[in-house]
């Protein structure tokens, strides 16, 4: 996502350019590359359609919005006292990362505001493509916590227990008690999350400082990228695991640990992991793709 400035054009309606900002935000394009036309809203929704359309990508309503769950960009039109204005949300669950007309707004819990309208933006090719081959990736362990309960505090740890299927002794995941746990059986990616150091030393230069325990995360690792290691297996230590999919940043985790991580942490937030092999991972432990 990319900041935009909204658009000058007098003759669409204030949401209608709002709705262009955001939309040129999430896809990455300069916003002056989209049509604009004069009108409100639904004249613009039908102009991007098509434009989006031409380019292999739908703009697809959602019927329940305040409901919806989704691990991804969408738009949503909020209305803000006597008028409408367009946002972005993100996460699961999904809180406001961009509103260029109304920034009170950022932060906020989608299921708490009055949406009026809201889309998606979606690839009409549902082909799934070969994963890429997993780059030579080495790395290391320099912090380990767990928290007991749901919302519980991280407790910081010089060596943890790992049990395949399960997670890390004494973590709320591991014993299926965690705010996002599975409620009917296993599912993969709940065994042990991990958060980039380099991420957290990007996050304090831009004035965003944050420690390891305020992510939430389990591991955190130094010289490896784990967005590369999702779909494939890897060993921290004696312990096998297998990287599921990314970890993205919610609006729990900006209630838990302060406003303002939900946006500086899409797509950096870390990586969801199943343990394959009972081990011990230790501080300093290597990482590297099996």
């Amino acid at each position: 996502m990319i900041d935009t400035e909204l658009p000058h054009a007098p003759s669409t309606s204030p949401v209608a350019c709002g709705f262009a900002a955001c939309l040129a935000s999430v896809i990455e394009v300069p916003v002056a590359d989209l049509p604009l036309p004069a009108g409100d809203l639904p004249q613009a929704l039908g102009a991007w359609r098509s434009w989006l359309a031409g380019r292999g990508f739908g703009l697809l309503p959602i019927a329940e919005p305040t409901a919806f769950q989704w691990a991804g960009w969408w738009l949503a039109v909020v209305q803000a006292d006597d008028t409408e204005v367009a946002t972005v949300a993100f996460g699961t669950p999904p809180g406001i990362v961009l509103s260029p007309q109304d920034p009170t707004l950022l932060g906020r819990a989608t299921a708490e505001l009055p949406i009026t309208a809201a889309y998606a933006v979606a690839s009409l090719d549902p082909v799934l493509r070969a994963a890429t081959v997993t780059p030579d990736l080495h790395g290391t362990v320099e912090a380990l916590a767990v928290a007991p309960a749901a919302e519980a505090e991280m407790r910081l740890l010089e060596v943890a227990s790992a049990r395949a299927g399960r997670g890390l002794d004494g973590d709320r995941y591991a014993a299926g008690a965690g705010t996002f746990s599975p409620r009917a059986g296993h599912r993969p990616g709940y065994d042990l999350t991990l958060m980039a150091a380099e991420v957290l030393d990007e996050l304090t230069a831009a004035g965003h400082a944050i420690d390891f325990a305020a992510t939430r995360r389990n591991v955190l690792t130094r010289g490896i990228d784990v967005n590369a290691l999702v779909g494939s297996t890897f060993r921290i230590g004696d312990v096998l695991c297998a990287g599921r999919r990314l970890c993205e940043p919610c609006v729990h985790l900006d209630r838990l640990s302060g406003p303002g991580l939900l946006r500086p942490l899409i797509h950096k937030g870390g990586l969801r992991v199943d343990v394959l092999t009972d081990g011990e991972i230790r501080l300093g432990a290597p990482i590297w793709a099996a």
